[in-house]
């Protein structure tokens, strides 16, 4: 298991308070060795902004966007979010597709829903639109990797690119990648219950040493702890792959029936897991992070719906799908409409991080040359353009279904 992220949260202001990117400099420096320190491996130290409408005036986006990712940068902070775009600010999402230009450690995100429990549909084709200019700005689509649309995501979660903060007083919070623990409890065990049994003593032991060094911090500095995230993230490699380790559960392949109860277990463990908790805390399922679901989704196993599914009963939504290059704005919208839908009828935090590749048709071979990446196919879409009144309407509103 490893921290992939410590995420600070603060709110620098433009033009940037320097004394407050100097605490956060310092925070940082003291939190990395202090885990490293407690053994645990950090892959990166991350900065999360308030949503970046609330103190970013349009005609500084770009270069308050390039001033805090140098500053940050210049205090050993590896990636910075700005967090999302705002439904009551439409003009907000249309400045995303520059920052991404002009930008190479800056995260965005967008609001495809309100906190009135509505859908915004004018959002939600807002960040269709950025998906779909994004896609063109590098030969890859990879400016993508930046940019999320998010659906019912609160203040606080330490991944990015949903990550953002709320009010002036900072915080911190600790995304972990945790995959492989899973792959050692159900590799180990002789049946579900021993699996269960094994996955939570781990994940609690960890989050003891994790939340010890935590707290000292927080005294120390007087940041407030967040919590931690433990979404069972993986990395690129089958050994530390969420993809291996559904399948350790006895499923033939990730995609094939039976899929959806694995995940439904592995998240279920989850919630009985004592810790504190912020974030998502479910199943992360990016398919070119992870080298098994890649090799589902190339070998036609594992769609685009299907992880839809399985968001019904895991974590994060849709993260890093390769899609055709000639996918269309209204087929975006409508994947991220019923995403959005999604979250709120289940009262869950969900997000899409969609990746068209220019040049790519569905069943093409991705080509990315990335540490973080597995390499797949680019993966079909069943969306066509929404017409009548969920085309016409401005918000939608879906309450969580009654008990």
């Amino acid at each position: 298991m490893q921290i992939r992220s410590i995420t600070f949260f603060c709110a620098p202001g433009f033009p940037v308070n320097q004394l407050v990117l100097q605490k956060a400099g310092i925070f940082i420096r003291h939190a990395r060795l202090a885990f490293e320190n407690a053994g645990f491996t950090v892959q990166t130290v991350r900065l999360a902004t308030p949503p970046f409408p609330s103190w970013l005036e349009s005609a500084n986006a770009l270069v308050g966007a390039q001033t805090l990712q140098l500053a940050a940068h210049g205090e050993g902070y590896d990636y910075v979010s700005l967090g999302p775009a705002l439904p009551d600010d439409l003009d907000s999402y249309r400045l995303i597709p520059e920052i991404l230009k002009g930008t190479k450690s800056v995260f965005l995100s967008g609001n495809t829903t309100t906190a009135m429990g509505e859908i915004s549909l004018k959002a939600v084709r807002a960040c269709a639109q950025v998906m779909h200019h994004a896609a063109a700005l590098e030969p890859d689509g990879f400016a993508n990797l930046r940019f999320a649309a998010l659906a019912n995501v609160t203040p606080g979660a330490p991944f990015f690119p949903a990550a953002y903060h709320k009010g002036s007083d900072p915080a911190f919070a600790l995304a972990l990648e945790a995959a492989d623990l899973a792959i050692d409890a159900f590799s180990h065990a002789n049946n579900l219950e021993g699996a269960r049994k094994r996955l939570i003593e781990e994940i609690e032991k960890h989050a003891s040493e994790l939340e010890t060094v935590a707290r000292q911090l927080e005294s120390i500095y007087q940041v407030k702890f967040n919590g931690l995230d433990f979404t069972l993230a993986p990395y690129p490699i089958k050994e530390r792959s969420i993809g291996a380790a559904l399948e350790a559960l006895g499923l033939p392949s990730v995609g094939l029936s039976g899929s959806l109860a694995a995940a439904a277990f592995i998240t279920d463990t989850l919630d009985h897991a004592s810790y504190q908790r912020c974030g998502f805390n479910g199943l992360m399922l990016p398919v070119l992070e992870d080298s098994i679901l890649a090799l589902r989704a190339s070998e036609g196993l594992l769609s685009v719906n299907d992880l839809l599914l399985y968001s019904t009963v895991c974590g994060t939504g849709l993260d890093v799908l390769p899609l055709p290059g000639d996918i269309t704005t209204d087929q975006i919208e409508a994947i991220l409409l019923d995403l959005s839908a999604l979250a709120l009828r289940l009262d869950k935090p969900l997000t899409a991080r969609l990746m068209p590749i220019p040049g790519k048709n569905a069943g093409d071979p991705t080509g990315f040359n990335f540490e973080y990446f597995a390499n797949s196919k680019v993966m079909a879409v069943k969306a066509d353009s929404l017409t009548g009144l969920l085309k016409t309407s401005s918000t939608v509103s879906i309450s969580p279904r009654k008990r």
